[in-house]
This record gives structure tokens, sequence and C-alpha cells, in this order.
């Protein structure tokens, strides 16, 4: 069994925080390669300093810092439960996303429920969360394979798999990508792994520490090659947290207005390279 790091103490400040020594070099992940290898962004001081920067700016929300000890707890949330919850955030607000999976916990007490339902209980069930019919039909194919692979509902038996088995595993199931895979890895797992939604991906590529030719899939191998594994899980929450509250820092318009010298200019535009 892959033994899962202890994560850090839950800091509230960059005065706070005392990090542990990075690497100097690029950090390597699974068998997978970086898909731009002659690209050397981010480095791991170029990570440490934005995280930071961040950190000094946003601190670590709470909804997500609560998952840094979720490996100390004696009842974590269960796999399942975050793969559906990641599936449900999809293409909405997290407001949203909360409503609805708190709507399907309440309408199905259990996932056999959810099973033997017909679908358009679970579209009415999930619907404030948007895209009802797309998400219902991924959540009863999740059910219906692993009833048929496993016997049983449950995915706590990816808590025993190396990353690569649980890429492996959780590719089988249509409509969970790679974005959906790295979130239960991170958040539900424990493992280090970054996650590249659309926030963190503009902030990238504003930054350039992908290539301007890079799609969102390449970003996430290219990063979880170059960021450190010490640093994925607060730089992930940081820069998912900034994405969502700054429109500066994701496209060259806002990095012009940074460059004429705006008071309110995005911090992270310091860290832009032409």
């Amino acid at each position: 069994m892959e033994k899962k790091r202890k994560r850090k103490q839950l800091v509230q400040g960059a005065e706070e925080t005392k990090p542990k020594p990075v690497r100097s070099g690029p950090t390597r992940t699974g068998t997978v390669k970086d898909p731009f290898p002659s690209h050397g962004r981010p480095t791991p001081q170029e990570c440490v300093a934005v995280r930071d920067t961040l950190l000094a700016l946003h601190g670590i929300p709470p909804e997500l810092a609560k998952y840094r000890n979720a490996v100390q707890s004696e009842s974590p949330e269960p796999v399942l439960d975050g793969l559906v919850r990641t599936v449900l955030s999809q293409n909405t607000t997290e407001t949203n996303s909360q409503k609805a999976f708190t709507s399907l916990k309440t309408s199905f007490p259990t996932w056999e429920h959810v099973f033997v339902a017909e679908s358009k209980d679970l579209e009415n069930a999930i619907r404030c969360g948007g895209l009802a019919p797309t998400k219902a039909s991924c959540i009863k194919n999740v059910l219906r394979c692993l009833r048929e692979r496993r016997g049983q509902l449950c995915l706590e038996y990816l808590r025993d798999l190396s990353v690569d088995e649980v890429k492996a595993e959780l590719s089988l199931f249509k409509g969970i990508g790679p974005k959906t895979v790295s979130c239960v890895l991170m958040f539900n797992l424990q493992r280090d792994d970054f996650p590249v939604d659309t926030h963190i991906f503009e902030i990238a590529k504003t930054m350039g520490w992908v290539p301007a030719v890079a799609d969102r899939n390449k970003s996430y191998l290219h990063l979880n090659q170059r960021i450190p594994n010490e640093l994925k899980f607060d730089l992930n929450c940081l820069m998912y947290t900034h994405g969502k509250l700054c429109r500066k820092c994701s496209s060259k318009k806002g990095k012009q207005q940074g460059e004429k010298g705006n008071d309110e200019s995005c911090p992270l535009l310091n860290y832009c390279t032409e």
C-alpha cells in the first residue's frame, strides 16, 4: 500500500508559513512524460514565491483546508462521495454544486437508492447544479460499472492503489476526465497531484508556466512534472481561489493593465515573462 504523506498544519498567513525544503529540480510524478520537456518553468523557486504571495493575499479557504488532515480523520469523506461531488461541480458555481450534492444525499439516503432510482428522479434531485441529464447519466454509469466490476457501490479500494493505478481505474468510467480524477487524488486520497481547472489554466498561461500552445490536458501533465509535490496542494488551492476572485491575470489584457501601473493590479503579473 502506498504510504500516504501527512499534510502539514493549516497556516493562516505567509508570516506563519514554514515551508518544507523544496527540491531544486523538477518533480516527476508517475510514469507519464512531460509534453513540454524543454519548457523550464515553473521552477521550484517560482512555485514557492507564488505560493507565499497568494497565501499572504488569501490564505487557504477552510472548505479546502479540511482535506489536508483528512488522512488523520476517523471518518474521511467516502471516495465515491468525493467523486460524485466533483462531477456535480463541473460547469457551475460552488454554491450550486453544493446544493445539488445536498439535494442528492437528502433525496437518496444511500448509493443503492441512487442506483435503482429512475434517471428523471436523479435529474430532478441535482437540477439546481446545472447539466442535470449529463451529470445524472455519468453518476448512473459509475454506479452501474461498480456493481458489474466490483459487486458493490464503493470506491474505498482505491485507497490501496498507486497514483497510476487510480488513474487507470477511474478512466474506465465514462464521463470521468483527467481533472475529476486529479481532484479525487488530491482531495479524497491525499495524493500529490495538481488538478488544472479553467482558472489555473489561464493563470499558468498568463505567467508563462506553460507554452502558449498548451491545452488543459497537456498543462496538467507539464505542471505535475514541474511543481514539487510538497507544494501541490497549497499552490493548487491558492491559484484556484485567486482565479475565482481576479480576472486581471487571466488574459493578455489583464497583463497589460498591470504594466500600466494599476495600483490594484494582480500581484501574479509580477511573475509574467515575455
